[in-house]
């Protein structure tokens, strides 16, 4: 007798773990139901997946969606409007919104928000500081929780924990993996006068410079292992800071972001002024190679996004009055599968950056693989599409991205989050449905 599933992907080329595959995958009630030959099998919806991958769905666990207080630049419906138009199945949205997400009811608020309007599963991050440190170890239990942010300099935003003292009792007070932005804020208030007056924004990267974030990364994993906490240390921009945290993997796992893997100094600021502005900076080409290094022996362990999005006039105002951050929830998919089809890294370790990395370092519980049972969540894609990525294709509200103009090789056809088609050949379909991401239970006791 031939089973019934609500789906059957026909025919495609499947990133399975350990394997690529030709085969059939079927969902039924959200889940991966069944993978091979399914020849008898039956469905209410077949598609055609001939000449198309499909990948377990991409996680982008690096976003900031501006809700609540900064909608004029994004909201959770745009947002994630364009991370699904991107192939992006889930996000982590980060804390620092207006009021920022440091607390335990403005959790609760994003998750009611997202319940309206989310395309894709979400989970959102709390902020750390020095005055509820004693309290994020309980807060972070809660189900579409991401865990832990903190910031240790000033970026966008009013969220800052700099002193070794309040990081130190944020990590000692909580159990799961807390993500880190690594600048020495102390340092940063040191050469703030080199562009305070006024800058050529080809100075981002002096002012905030190698050291900057080599200091923080450095105390960063002494106080990880003094506490015992593990952490994630976001969009690493040095060659540096590959070599330092190659010797670190007992405490600390690793994220780069497309545009640092494919924008470089000066040319980035030659050619995009402030819209190539972000912290940390874009570097020079020793530190873009510097990253690749770390991404080919394996320190990397995720590729996130950290879309950060600024509308069109604030971005064009003179450095350095002009905003840190980019869009690029919608561009991470087709910009490395572009480095894919030019043999920079391979369509598995793609996946395991973008899927499985994110759900190994943040315990994700039923996401980050095709696999019976788990989310039946799908990114698929053409390998061998062409496509130019242009401004109108972007739903963000900024209406732009650095890669305006960039042809690409490789590009999301379908999206597919628990069973359910919300995106083909760029249509956004249906309404939002997007659900808290699940996590693996904290042990007893802890």
């Amino acid at each position: 007798m031939s089973e019934t599933h609500d789906l059957i992907l026909k025919g495609g080329t499947v990133v399975l773990p350990g394997r690529t595959v030709k085969a059939d995958v079927a969902a039924r009630n959200g889940r991966v139901s069944a993978i091979g030959a399914l020849v008898d099998a039956k469905a209410e919806r077949v598609i055609d997946c001939a000449g198309l991958h499909v990948l377990p769905g991409v996680i982008d666990s690096q976003v900031h969606f501006r809700e609540p207080g900064l909608e004029h630049k994004e909201d959770l419906d745009s947002g994630t409007r364009a991370a699904i138009l991107g192939g992006v199945t889930a996000i982590f949205e980060m804390p620092n919104t207006t009021p920022a997400t440091d607390n335990e009811a403005a959790l609760e608020d994003k998750l009611a928000r997202a319940a309206a309007k989310a395309w894709c599963d979400h989970a959102f991050f709390l902020g750390a500081s020095s005055e509820n440190a004693e309290q994020l170890g309980a807060w972070e239990r809660r189900d579409g929780c991401a865990g832990v942010k903190i910031f240790m300099g000033s970026s966008t935003g009013s969220l800052l924990v700099d002193q070794d003292e309040a990081i130190r009792r944020v990590l000692a007070g909580g159990f799961r993996r807390v993500a880190v932005h690594c600048e020495d804020e102390a340092r940063l208030k040191e050469r703030k006068s080199m562009v305070a007056d006024g800058a050529p924004v080809s100075m981002h990267p002096e002012w905030r410079d190698v050291e900057t974030a080599v200091k923080a990364t450095r105390r960063l994993i002494a106080l990880a292992r003094e506490t015992g906490r593990k952490v994630h240390v976001l969009h690493i921009t040095t060659a540096e800071e590959m070599e330092i945290l190659r010797e670190a993997r007992d405490v600390a796992t690793v994220e780069v972001t497309p545009q640092h893997l494919t924008l470089a100094a000066p040319e980035c600021y030659e050619g995009l002024g402030s819209f190539a502005q972000m912290n940390p900076p874009i570097r020079d080409a020793r530190h873009r190679a510097g990253l690749w290094w770390g991404l080919e022996q394996g320190i990397a362990d995720v590729i996130g996004s950290d879309h950060a999005p600024h509308t069109l006039k604030e971005k064009s105002q003179d450095y350095p009055k002009s905003p840190s951050g980019m869009p690029g929830v919608q561009t991470l998919v087709p910009v490395m599968l572009n480095h894919v089809s030019a043999g920079k890294l391979s369509l598995e370790r793609f996946v395991d950056m973008t899927s499985a990395g994110p759900a190994r370092v943040y315990d994700i519980a039923g996401k980050g693989r095709i696999a019976a049972g788990y989310d039946a969540d799908f990114t698929v894609v053409d390998l061998g599409a062409e496509k130019k990525i242009t401004n109108d294709w972007i739903a963000s509200k900024c209406g732009w991205t650095p890669f305006h103009g960039l042809t690409v090789r490789g590009w999301p056809m379908m999206t597919i989050i628990r069973g359910r088609m919300v995106m083909r050949d760029g249509e956004v379909l249906g309404k939002p449905q997007g659900k808290p991401v699940r996590f693996h239970p904290l042990p007893p006791g802890v």
